[in-house]
């Protein structure tokens, strides 16, 4: 399993006796510098602060958690993930193979998610698919090893590519709370479509991941929320 670190500047230290934390994506600090001088993040960073979303483990367990998220809040996808790993320890594929229909669905998994989720296991078993051959190629290389997953559609590889392997050009418009919050920002009065909201994003390259967690800091600061926390396992 690849890891990588991030620069000092993108990490904040702990006073609860916890190791440093390591915010996504790579090169947050140098991306927040960049986009500051637009008075539009400039506003934001004022009013929301920096964002603070924790970078996520390159591996299985992070991946299929993402699986569980596609539909359903992130809160529902870790009480899922927690029953999961109650029931499958360690959480690798040959232990996830093992489980049938029921205990799956014991912990929330759909008929079509449990599909996807073995579909996953398969191929790493197999070696079609291989997280630290993911960690070294390009973004477009990436993403298509990631799309060629059965149940992996653009939304699930782009938030993978910015919260588990931390690539600062990444913008995953057919989010939802990223399409509310450039409403908001913007004062469009609208939510943007999917194709809207790729075409105003290209304005923010190479910095794309760090003006999508920007946005998604304002969209949280505005409802008095912040970053959710997922299982302590899942973390960078």
């Amino acid at each position: 399993m690849s890891q990588q670190s991030v620069g000092r500047a993108c990490q904040a230290p702990r006073s609860d006796g916890e190791p440093d934390v390591i915010y996504a994506p790579h090169g947050l600090a140098e991306g927040v510098s960049v986009l500051s001088s637009d008075p539009l993040f400039a506003r934001i960073l004022g009013d929301a602060g920096l964002p603070r979303f924790r970078r996520r483990q390159n591996g299985f367990g992070t991946l299929l958690h993402i699986i569980l998220e596609q539909q359903v809040s992130i809160d529902a996808a870790a009480k899922m993930y927690h029953r999961l790993t109650g029931l499958c320890c360690p959480l690798a594929p040959a232990p996830f193979l093992k489980l049938d229909d029921a205990t799956l669905r014991s912990c929330g998994f759909s008929r079509q998610k449990m599909g996807y989720a073995r579909d996953l296991a398969v191929a790493l078993q197999q070696g079609s698919f291989d997280f630290e051959r993911l960690a070294a190629a390009d973004d477009e290389t990436a993403l298509a090893g990631l799309l060629a997953i059965r149940g992996i559609g653009r939304w699930s590889a782009e938030i993978y590519l910015l919260f588990a392997l931390g690539r600062p050009d990444v913008w995953p418009a057919a989010d939802l709370g990223l399409q509310l919050a450039v409403a908001e920002q913007l004062g469009l009065g609208f939510r943007p479509t999917e194709l809207e909201l790729r075409r105003r994003g290209e304005e923010w390259r190479p910095w794309r991941s760090v003006a999508a967690c920007l946005f998604w800091q304002s969209y949280l600061h505005a409802r008095g929320r912040v970053a959710p926390r997922l299982p302590p396992e899942l973390y960078a």
